[in-house]
């Protein structure tokens, strides 16, 4: 079974897209959230879930990974994987 990824990012925002990248590169399937395009609530129900106000956000499995320098430093570590095995 293939891990649940979402990312939620913005139009304009660099690190999203290299996050969405680096998913892609592994061929992983992932659902994006536009903060730019949703209601404002979405984005309050965010931060108040995790508590961070940047994008991207990033969910394996409802897990909060955090941002795109924490999924890539899971990479180097050889832990992003496991994660979305």
């Amino acid at each position: 079974m293939a891990a649940n990824v979402i990312v939620y990012s913005t139009s304009v925002c660099p690190y999203c897209v290299r996050a969405k990248q680096l998913l892609e590169r592994k061929g992983v399937a992932y659902t994006e959230v536009n903060l730019s395009v949703e209601a404002p609530e979405v984005r309050a129900e965010l931060m108040q879930r995790t508590n961070h106000r940047t994008v991207p956000q990033i969910f394996i499995n409802d897990q909060f990974i955090g941002g795109f320098d924490q999924l890539y430093a899971l990479e180097r570590e050889g832990k992003l994987d496991e994660l979305l095995a």
